[in-house]
């Protein structure tokens, strides 16, 4: 039996090929945006490919030229490859503008988008979010939660699912459906040993897709849950997203909440609206003996939503329920309020910050 011939090497099926080298940050790929200009082929199938790229990120045209040299490996029959780039600064007649708002586009498939942030990590962050998501969900709304937090990703764990999302014919995530909530997360396409290492523009691109490659089925309220601090991918998701505001977490004491004002000042930035502050580990009420102990101090998230001019959305006691419940997946907005003052602290959140949405809808 003789191997089939080796397929003609052509621009056509080389163009093809680049295909699969998507623009970092988009779903679409080099040759749809017009980026490859031309592709030769010598007798001895040496390959010349042409590049024209117009950003003002540097990063842009390496990470094309890598992308597209790691597909030419791949390529039976070629003998060597040489990637030529143009990049190009965009014009300056290109209307641009000064509006930061109007940089941004909607999320398909949601109604209402709210960023659940903190300056830095350590203060329930992601707790708070799915905890929100949950008790939004049980005040009758759709909810869709993406953990956006690319290297330390959790909500797989908080949600107690191991399901990977699917995808349907457009190529857009299916999330998974965990207590009530539509829910996508890079943990749930990884194991849990395995770290997520990758470079910022890669980050970005996930990012990207986690945002417009998804089928939110018309959900009422998307959030997402955004890794600590002001970085790159933050910095992507105000700029590019529409965001009907950002929920801000923070913890008693003064080190968090300077940590907290400097995300402030990023959504502030891009005039994206500060909805609110939550007020995590607020308190600690002893079982043995009912009192109140302020472990992190009193009264510093009330002092800062007065200080910025908006509401203190809740305050959240420390609760051995809320780590347990995460843990085991099943967070702790599941429970009764009435038998747990940790849900219904979020059950009185999630009512107050639908509110506040809404009536910004309004107006």
């Amino acid at each position: 039996m003789t191997d089939s011939p080796q397929q003609p090497l052509t621009p056509e099926l080389i163009r093809a090929a680049l295909t699969t080298v998507k623009y970092p940050g988009f779903s679409r790929d080099i040759v749809s945006f017009g980026i490859v200009k031309n592709i030769s082929i010598s007798e001895d199938n040496n390959v010349v490919i042409d590049l024209q790229i117009e950003s003002k990120n540097a990063d842009i045209p390496r990470y094309i030229f890598e992308g597209v040299h790691g597909v030419m490996k791949h390529i039976p029959g070629v003998k060597h490859c040489d990637v030529n780039v143009e990049h190009k600064q965009p014009p300056v007649n290109k209307p641009v503008s000064d509006d930061p708002a109007s940089w941004k586009s909607a999320i398909p498939g949601a109604k209402h988008v709210i960023a659940v942030a903190s300056g830095k990590g350590g203060v329930g962050k992601s707790t708070i979010s799915a905890n929100l998501a949950v008790a939004l969900s049980k005040l009758g709304y759709k909810v869709g939660l993406v953990d956006l937090d690319i290297y330390g990703p959790s909500m797989a764990l908080m949600f107690g699912t191991k399901e990977r999302p699917w995808a349907n014919e457009n190529d857009e995530f299916i999330p998974v459906k965990a207590h009530g909530v539509r829910l996508l997360s890079i943990g749930l396409m990884i194991d849990e040993a395995s770290p997520v290492a990758v470079r910022g523009p890669l980050a970005t691109r996930y990012v990207q897709q986690f945002l417009r490659n998804v089928e939110w089925d018309d959900v009422d309220f998307l959030i997402l849950d955004l890794p600590p601090g002001t970085g790159d991918i933050q910095l992507t998701i105000v700029q590019t997203a529409d965001l009907d505001g950002a929920i801000i977490v923070t913890t008693p004491q003064e080190v968090a909440l300077i940590d907290a004002r400097k995300a402030v000042g990023l959504f502030q930035k891009v005039q994206t609206p500060i909805l609110g502050i939550i007020e995590n580990m607020s308190y600690f009420i002893c079982p043995s003996d009912g009192k109140t102990y302020y472990i992190f101090g009193e009264g510093g998230g009330i002092r800062e939503a007065e200080k910025l001019g908006v509401p203190l959305l809740g305050q959240v006691p420390i609760d051995i329920r809320t780590r347990s419940c995460g843990d085991e997946g099943t967070p702790v907005a599941l429970l009764s309020p009435e038998d747990n003052a940790a849900s219904a602290a979020f059950q009185a959140i999630a009512q107050k910050c639908a509110e506040v949405v809404l009536a910004k809808e309004k107006n």
